[in-house]
């Protein structure tokens, strides 16, 4: 996983930080039992495909199969708040296909909570799986 540029704000939670760099670490190892050691059981995810949100073991479902088609994520951008975090970034696939995609996140008691996924322009890749 490449960091090319890194925001932090003042007072923030480098637990949070890296639960945050371990949710992307798991999509490019494919471990799921580290994913999932660090979603809130409580887990949301929204996208302009999966709406309203998700629970965990839909995001399992859906979003989790992209993993396998997933090389690593180049995080441009990271500002962490005391407990969330924006994440903007670039997938690259195995393919040799890139999406650019920004993230929101919330955090307790030591998981994420949300994930919120705004697409940018590149290929239709993630998705959901949702036809």
């Amino acid at each position: 996983m490449a960091c090319l540029l890194v925001l932090a704000h003042s007072g923030y939670s480098q637990t949070n930080e890296k639960l945050l760099r371990n949710y992307y670490r798991a999509y490019e190892q494919k471990n799921w039992n580290l994913l999932k050691s660090i979603l809130s059981p409580g887990f949301h995810f929204s996208s302009p495909v999966d709406q309203p949100p998700i629970d965990l073991e839909t995001y399992h479902r859906r979003c989790w199969p992209n993993s396998k088609n997933t090389k690593r994520f180049d995080l441009e951008k990271v500002i962490m708040g005391n407990d969330d975090a924006f994440v903007t970034y670039n997938g690259h696939t195995n393919d040799g296909r890139v999406f650019r995609n920004t993230e929101y996140f919330k955090f307790k008691d030591g998981r994420i909570t949300e994930n919120d996924c705004y697409f940018g322009p590149g290929v239709n890749f993630p998705n959901s799986g949702k036809k």
